[in-house]
């Protein structure tokens, strides 16, 4: 039985990223897939928000992620859709616009004001009397399974091996992970890398790992083609999903089955993709279970109702509530590298803003693995948590 250098578990942008970055540098690769439907990127609005460093370390790595993008339609022979347009963060009417400005003010490249006469100018589609007015700058996106789709692609051009199948375990002698376990056999490997999201935590936890890992269910409405454009990606000014991720409480929590860890936070927004069809989100729920904890119905009224206000021509359009978990840490940094205490078990996960953040870290993480120490990725271990 061929003993892979790594084998890579999860098919999302994470584990697509890890796995051909891994192969280029030359190891041998078994990229193990479920093919989730729930996906965290497939559900994704597939923003680069290469400007919204608020640090050192978060400002070169937003950096370095659009000049990766820029690099990977090339790279992997693949159109990801890779384009700029206009991102608007709405304040809504009655909502103070210096508190919006002062949680800008913190990043290198805040975005500017502009009322909401300009703010309608630059998208047609909002409604002037619901805003004050938003905050605009240049922003990226690319189509999320497009990207996907070239990882997958050049991960296999380079001799990596992609398994369609669920992973049911992982395999632990005493103190060393020796493999992964599917429905259909077992595989063998130096390492193991947890690239999963949110089920990353399962896996884990069955061999006795606990990580300062968390999630939220992500409930968006995944529309058909409109029959209107939407030129700009729209998202509310204040971000209160993140300053809850901020303020998570204490991981006993996050223990508790079935169980609202904090309340849910609705943001209304919008992104149209090159084919016409939009993604309107999101409701954030901070839920213990793994199974969405609303029904459907609940979720989908809930947006289309918050959509109306700043966008009307979306209330009604025609779409399916979809819903997706996504991983996060407290301090908005990914969690990666090996997993204390535990030889051959490494974590790749808990990206906040993923597309700008996971090729470039996906690209240093490989060459750390093969090469030597990386200060940058040094800071993202979940050493930095113990």
């Amino acid at each position: 039985m061929q003993t892979y250098d790594t084998i890579v578990i999860g098919n999302g942008l994470a584990g697509a990223a890890i796995s051909y970055e891994l192969s280029k540098v030359g190891q041998s690769v078994l990229l193990i897939d479920d093919g989730r439907a729930d996906s965290g990127t497939r559900y994704s609005y597939g923003g680069i928000g290469y400007w919204a460093g608020t640090t050192e370390l978060t400002e070169m790595l937003f950096r370095a992620g659009i000049v990766r993008h820029r690099e990977l339609p090339d790279e992997l022979g693949v159109d990801t859709q890779l384009r700029e347009l206009d991102l608007l963060l709405t304040v809504a009417k009655g909502e103070a616009i210096a508190a919006a400005k002062e949680s800008y003010c913190a990043m290198r490249t805040p975005p500017q004001f502009v009322d909401a006469k300009t703010a309608c100018e630059i998208e047609p589609q909002l409604n002037p009397t619901a805003i004050e007015g938003a905050f605009t700058i240049r922003h990226a996106q690319v189509d999320p399974m497009s990207l996907v789709a070239g990882y997958n692609k050049a991960f296999r051009q380079l001799g990596g091996h992609h398994n369609l199948s669920a992973a049911t375990g992982i395999v632990r002698v005493e103190d060393t992970v020796t493999g992964v376990m599917t429905q259909a056999q077992a595989y063998a490997a130096k390492k193991v890398i947890v690239a999963a999201g949110a089920y990353s935590l399962q896996l884990l936890r069955a061999v006795g790992v606990q990580v300062p890992l968390y999630f939220t269910h992500a409930e968006i409405i995944e529309t058909a083609p409109l029959d209107f454009e939407v030129r700009s990606l729209i998202m509310p000014a204040t971000n209160a999903r993140t300053d809850l991720e901020s303020a998570s409480p204490e991981p006993a929590e996050w223990q508790k089955p079935n169980h609202q860890v904090m309340p849910p936070v609705l943001e209304a927004g919008v992104i149209q993709f090159q084919d016409k069809t939009a993604r309107i989100g999101q409701i954030s729920r901070f839920h213990t279970a793994l199974m969405p904890p609303v029904e459907a119905s609940v979720g989908e009224r809930a947006i289309r109702e918050a959509i109306a206000h700043p966008l009307p021509n979306l209330k009604d359009v025609p779409g399916t509530w979809r819903h997706c978990l996504v991983t996060f840490t407290q301090d908005n940094l990914p969690l990666l590298g090996s997993v204390p205490s535990i030889k051959g078990l490494h974590l790749f996960s808990g990206f906040t803003g993923p597309f700008a953040l996971v090729p470039p870290v996906a690209q240093r993480y490989a060459q750390h693995l093969s090469e030597s120490s990386d200060e940058i990725i040094e800071q993202m271990t979940i050493a930095r948590f113990l």
